[in-house]
């Protein structure tokens, strides 16, 4: 208590309402709370500086109580207003937009240095997580689908670390860091992979996949060899050719199904030429170069990491795939996983892996069929089998007829000279090619051997206009002594003036080259002032900018080589 004062309440308590800034209050609890402005405080005295000091922090600490307490408080009648103060703050703040600054040099030097920094830590979390999972997987462990996909993706990112400590030995050579992660972006491990680079590398892959999968349709001829041994499965198949490519008609699904369980993935690939082994590379993004032999062994491979992935997925569900798993699994199968919902995915995928465990259908031929249905995504798979088997040359089928026969026993000796007719042409067809090739190369050989030689005999013309017409006599008299009689000032001259009609020569070849290129620019700006006065559009900056370059370029040459002649037709007169 401090002495002196006196504080008087007035309170104004009402039996069912108490009125509060045009605000009626129905709540009991409220009353005594709210009854602060309704109080008239007297001060008899002059308080000291301290005691205003607690009694002012006393009134903020009351009056944010308050606040919050109305906060929390919903208003129950519906002819409840807003204070004035209150609404033009509302309104003002919802008038204020939020505007978008751009970053600096610094801030985005920073968010780079952030970024790098996080990825930084996050792959030696990945590292750490990782050595605990070949830990488990040495003492006998078994290692589930994700921690074997976190296992191969740590592994993967420590041997792109291995380039950078070329980086780090050499003195200087951080500064080319940009350079090389320009040229090459798969340098960086995934962890330091932005989102945007990351959605480019998809956006590239689908480009691929589109060009390829195009090229595949144009170009597929597969061959497959069935293994039946049941005389009446062997007549199915030729049945079901012969209807689906002569006839016209639609195969039934359980037949589509039967025909291609025949089919088998090492022998389809053995029969694939080169060009569709490199399709079928860069659709399945594999590096695609090397020998025939290292692309079927690349592809078998990546097969059998699909197959055996398509069981772990079907033990574990895929339901428990999140959805980058999920995008990744069917990115990895040539399913279309760019802007497809996660439920369609998951679709597809339960096909798949439906078709190729429980239907044994060959992933080759599926991964064939995903090509045929990349472009149109309404095309079902069934329809994609259909287009893959009337995709197949007559002599292939007629091949593979021949094989199921033979198993069974009941080929006949004119069906094998019929394919071995067939086959003698394709590899009469096969070495004509060859010497095409060979012979074109050779033509091109001689062409080159045949210019250079006339190069040489212009080169010998030019060199005799500078000596003077003699007759045979004196050449074949005077040439011994003119040997005999050439001094070193003689050979120096001589060489001196090799040296000038070789810079000629030169000299005449760039002024040819460079009035090539002023004609070329000059129509290629005909042809811009056209195209502007056409679309009534100004001409990209960029392109105006390297015009001027060009030109600058142009003249600098231009007077370069008027210098170099013009020193060359002083040098004789000098003399």
């Amino acid at each position: 208590m401090y002495p002196g004062v006196h504080l008087s309440l007035r309170l104004r308590a009402h039996c069912k309402r108490l009125p509060f800034q045009s605000i009626a209050i129905d709540s009991l609890v409220l009353r005594p709370c709210m009854t602060r402005h309704a109080i008239g405080i007297h001060r008899s005295i002059h308080f000291a500086s301290s005691s205003r000091r607690l009694l002012r922090n006393a009134e903020n600490k009351s009056s944010f109580s308050e606040q919050q307490l109305f906060k929390e408080q919903k208003p129950v009648s519906s002819s409840s207003k807003v204070a004035p103060d209150t609404t033009t703050a509302s309104s003002s703040t919802a008038a204020v937009k939020p505007t978008t600054k751009k970053k600096t040099l610094w801030q985005k030097v920073k968010d780079e240095a952030t970024h790098y920094w996080d990825g930084t830590k996050l792959l030696g979390l990945e590292i750490r997580i990782s050595s605990k999972l070949t830990w488990k997987l040495l003492n006998g462990g078994y290692l589930t689908r994700r921690e074997a996909r976190q296992l191969r993706r740590t592994t993967s990112d420590i041997l792109r670390l291995v380039p950078f400590a070329v980086f780090v030995i050499v003195p200087f050579m951080e500064l080319l860091l940009p350079v090389a992660l320009k040229l090459f972006p798969n340098m960086l491990p995934s962890t330091y992979e932005s989102k945007s680079s990351g959605e480019e590398k998809k956006r590239k892959l689908l480009k691929v996949r589109l060009e390829m999968a195009e090229f595949l349709q144009e170009t597929i001829a597969e061959s497959g060899f069935p293994g039946s041994a049941n005389p009446q499965a062997a007549k199915d198949f030729s049945d079901f050719f012969r209807k689906i490519r002569m006839t016209g008609e639609q195969a039934s699904t359980e037949d589509l199904l039967k025909v291609a369980r025949s089919f088998e993935d090492e022998l389809t690939l053995d029969n694939l030429t080169r060009p569709q082994l490199v399709s079928l590379c860069k659709y399945m993004n594999i590096n695609s170069f090397g020998t025939d032999n290292f692309l079927r062994f690349q592809i078998r491979n990546r097969m059998r990491q699909i197959k055996a992935d398509d069981k772990v997925i079907q033990s574990e569900g895929i339901s428990s795939l999140t959805i980058q798993e999920l995008q990744s699994a069917c990115a990895a199968r040539g399913i279309p996983s760019f802007n497809v919902s996660p439920g369609r995915l998951r679709d597809e995928l339960a096909q798949w892996v439906d078709l190729n465990l429980n239907h044994q259908v060959p992933t080759t031929l599926m991964i064939l069929s995903r090509a045929f249905s990349f472009t149109d995504r309404t095309v079902s798979t069934e329809d994609a089998l259909r287009a893959t088997f009337n995709s197949l040359p007559d002599n292939l089928v007629n091949e593979t007829e021949l094989q199921v026969l033979e198993m069974v026993g009941e080929s006949t000796f004119k069906q094998k000279l019929e394919v071995l007719e067939q086959q003698q042409e394709l590899i009469e067809d096969e070495s004509e090619q060859e010497e095409k090739e060979a012979q074109a190369r050779r033509e091109a050989q001689e062409a080159e051997i045949q210019r250079l030689e006339e190069e040489q005999k212009k080169a010998a013309d030019k060199l005799d206009a500078f000596i003077p017409d003699q007759s045979k006599e004196e050449e074949s008299t005077e040439s011994k002594k003119v040997e005999n009689q050439l001094s070193d000032e003689d050979r120096q001259e001589l060489e001196e003036a090799l040296a000038k009609l070789r810079t000629k020569m030169d000299v005449l070849e760039e002024r040819a080259q460079l009035n090539e290129i002023k004609f070329n620019h000059e129509d290629y700006k005909e042809l811009a002032e056209q195209l502007k006065e056409a679309t009534k559009r100004d001409t990209d900056k960029a392109s105006m900018r390297l015009g001027k370059r060009l030109e600058k370029m142009l003249n600098e040459i231009d007077q370069e080589l008027d210098k170099l002649e013009k020193e060359q037709h002083e040098g004789p007169n000098a003399q």
